[in-house]
């Protein structure tokens, strides 16, 4: 326990303040940085949904089928957030689980998801990253779908 010593006139001798006050600057640099990583839930339902059209549409052409109309996504969960490099610049690699739906469809599917995404240069927009094989052996080449805004 530390010894306290005389104040003077006029202060308090609590170090309740002093004590209280880093403490509140690191929580909130804290939350700050997590909250700028984090893109916004509509990034995510827009992101989702996108990656469900391009899936739907691949295997519907492999099928030669016709593709069914948008997606309904909604309830996303991330569990997990890492940054990771694509290309020559950053993104970030989330996982978690979501809840969806195609058109005309009652039921609702809970399933898990993996997403990249990569800012705007500006920092106004997203895209979606996919991997797409590597054409030097060495590097991960990346497919990049702009998002709305």
């Amino acid at each position: 326990m530390l010894p306290l010593l005389p104040s003077p006139p006029g202060r308090s001798r609590s170090l309740l303040p002093l004590v209280l006050a880093p403490l509140l600057a690191l929580v909130l640099l804290l939350g700050g940085c997590t909250r700028v990583a984090q893109p916004p839930r509509g990034v995510l339902l827009d992101a989702l949904s996108l990656q469900i059209q391009l899936t739907q549409g691949a295997i519907a052409r492999a099928l030669d089928l016709e593709a069914s109309g948008l997606p309904e996504v909604s309830r996303v969960r991330v569990e997990q957030q890492e940054a990771v490099a694509i290309g020559e610049g950053r993104g970030l690699h989330l996982s978690g689980r979501f809840d969806w739906r195609l058109p005309g469809d009652a039921i609702r599917v809970d399933s898990p998801f993996e997403l990249y995404l990569q800012r705007g240069a500006r920092g106004e927009s997203w895209r979606l990253a996919r991997p797409s094989g590597s054409s030097d052996g060495n590097s991960q080449d990346w497919i990049t779908d702009p998002l709305p805004l």
